[in-house]
């Protein structure tokens, strides 16, 4: 991989919409009212399969769909019943954002995404790069569909040290940043013991 690239994979997902908008998970719930025909108002669970079932008009798909999809989705559901249905649904139930750090930092884990946030805030609130870290290729993974992911090479190091803040990138919901070990880290921790005669010998000093 070259850093600021994914491995043949351009940037789809990586340079998609800053604040995308949030998409029906399993388990989440949702309340959907009907202005004009109250009858109708039920609240509903996105089930293991991905439907949701309707109040007297079966059943759709919804898991992946952001709410505007999902309106247009049970007005057309309804539109053999009623004629040009109001509709409007409201999360009621839902995974929180978040993040997961894991790698060479201070307090590896999985965060809540409470505002919007950028890699180096991600870092941050992770407790910043061990000693044994390697700033310059911070792995930025990012699922696109159920069969893939994204990973884009962030060289951390450069982009603050040059105030490049262009590829300081706002995480999406469900980001993994990954710290790998520099290549002295490696040497230092897997040294053969026998081998320290090489490198220090307490008669020279």
């Amino acid at each position: 991989m070259q850093p600021g690239r994914a491995d043949g994979m351009g940037k789809p997902a990586l340079g998609g919409e800053r604040r995308p908008l949030y998409r029906l998970n399993k388990s989440d719930v949702v309340e959907i009212t009907f202005n004009f025909a109250t009858e109708f108002n039920q609240t509903a669970t996105v089930q293991p399969d991905g439907f949701i079932r309707l109040k007297q008009a079966g059943s759709i798909y919804a898991e992946g769909c952001t709410l505007p999809e999902l309106e247009q989705a049970v007005r057309q559901a309804y539109a053999v019943d009623l004629h040009e249905p109001r509709v409007s649904i409201s999360l009621k139930e839902f995974d929180k954002p978040f993040f997961i750090a894991g790698g060479e930092v201070a307090r590896p884990g999985k965060y809540e995404i409470r505002s919007s946030t950028t890699i180096s805030e991600a870092l941050a609130i992770a407790g910043g790069f061990t000693h044994d870290g390697k700033h310059s290729q911070v792995l930025l993974l990012r699922r696109v569909d159920d069969n893939s992911v994204e990973a884009r090479v962030v060289n951390v190091k450069k982009m603050l040290s040059k105030g490049q803040l262009s590829e300081d990138w706002h995480l999406h919901p469900g980001d993994m940043l990954y710290v790998p070990q520099n290549t002295m880290s490696k040497v230092r921790r897997y040294l053969p013991v026998p081998s320290l005669g090489t490198y220090f010998n307490p008669s020279q000093f």
